[in-house]
């Protein structure tokens, strides 16, 4: 039976087309070129992203505000024509609505309504996927937020666009009354070959009505299922012989001086604790990305915009720094040859907000396999992330017991 997304057998050996939307600093789209797709068009309003884009892909058209582009503008823009086909289309809509660590004010943020613009957008263009990349905050996200002090027996209780995972099944049900079918889980992208532990939720949208496999790993902790094992700091920075970076305080080397590879403010002497600490050391959690040096041997934790914020550092794993800019490209798999625009914070912000090639790459792996009927091995248990009820079968399952 002839494959229902090729048009031709000549199809298994073309260049595909994909349009990225919400750009940055084109980690998804280097991917995503690497796996065989070319990109007609780039999507970005980030002053210094998209000299960044400018500066390696000048050839590539760039435009601004998704809001401003219709469907058939983006098409022009691509120089495509309304029969053209598109095969993909990608997108990293801002996360700060739907960040665990953010306001969590869902679509009800003005940056939540560019994500609907946005899926507008890649529905009219009707590409044969869809793959949406966001944070772990997007599983339990509402549409509208309340804020903490109006819960109680005084207030009315949640609307439907108040319940956790509201925002989600929002987008899940536009898609779905769209004719795209879909299928999303949260993934570490240490299991695809990222040096890094960082999880993030992609989400495949197929215009057939299917619901595609998981992505295929290629690595796993422990070299299980035949699989390579994680790549660790080392194997991806080890090498780098000139650094850039900012500098931690005189205040803050102090205690760094103190530490070794892979500890953290716990490992310092007790009476240096509550000093080191300030204030920070009366509060909750486990606080362990104060004054944290890296491990050589494990992968880095997921990058931030600033290696140096004290709640998050990013310590060398024997130097009294930072890690530099180079090392942060190393870590986002960004070409060393790679350019990035701005000031030295710019970049740092830049990097830490990409996509890894990695997981572009097995992106685009993943959908140019779909399109070409070919398989994909999954692990039924497989552990794509340490976090449970992440997959869209797990998710809806919960999402109907605890709301209906």
């Amino acid at each position: 039976m002839k494959n229902r997304y090729l048009s031709s057998d000549s199809d298994r050996h073309t260049k595909l087309f994909a349009l990225s939307f919400f750009s940055g600093a084109m980690g998804f789209d280097l991917g995503i070129e690497k796996a065989g797709f070319e990109i007609k068009l780039c999507c970005e309003t980030d002053k210094y992203c998209r000299q960044t884009i400018k500066l390696n892909k000048p050839n590539i058209p760039l435009i601004g505000d998704i809001s401003k582009y219709s469907a058939q503008d983006a098409r022009v823009e691509a120089g495509l024509s309304n029969d053209s086909e598109i095969d993909l289309v990608v997108g990293v809509p801002p996360c700060q609505s739907f960040s665990t660590a953010g306001t969590r004010k869902g679509l009800e943020d003005i940056r939540g309504n560019v994500f609907l613009n946005f899926l507008d957008l890649s529905i009219a263009l009707s590409p044969k996927f869809i793959v949406i990349e966001n944070v772990r905050g997007l599983l339990s996200s509402p549409m509208r937020h309340r804020l903490i002090n109006q819960y109680g027996q005084n207030f009315p209780s949640l609307g439907d666009d108040e319940q956790r995972g509201g925002a989600l099944k929002f987008i899940l049900d536009r898609l779905r009354s769209s004719g795209y079918g879909y299928s999303f889980n949260l993934y570490n992208l240490a299991n695809f070959g990222t040096p890094q532990v960082r999880d993030r939720v992609i989400i495949v949208c197929a215009r057939d009505g299917s619901a595609s496999p998981f992505l295929q790993p290629t690595n796993s902790r422990d070299g299980s299922y035949g699989l390579q094992k994680w790549n660790t700091l080392r194997e991806a920075i080890e090498d780098i012989k000139h650094h850039t970076y900012v500098k931690f305080p005189e205040k803050r080397l102090k205690f760094y001086r103190m530490l070794e590879e892979g500890q953290n403010w716990r490992d310092l002497p007790k009476e240096y604790q509550k000093e080191a600490m300030g204030k920070s050391y009366y509060s909750g959690g486990g606080k362990t990305g104060f004054y944290r040096r890296l491990s050589w041997d494990n992968p880095s934790p997921t990058l931030v915009t600033h290696p140096a914020m004290p709640a998050t550092d990013l310590a060398h794993p024997e130097q009294n720094r930072p890690l530099s800019i180079e090392e942060y490209k190393r870590i986002q798999e960004f070409p060393d040859s790679f350019q990035i625009a701005g000031n030295l914070v710019q970049q740092y912000k830049q990097v830490g907000n990409a996509v890894p090639i990695s997981l572009g790459l097995a992106v685009g792996k993943h959908v140019r396999t779909l399109i070409c009927g070919e398989k994909i091995i999954n692990f039924p248990d497989f552990k794509y992330s340490r976090y449970k009820k992440s997959s869209h079968i797990e998710w809806e399952a919960e999402f109907e017991r605890n709301n209906f």
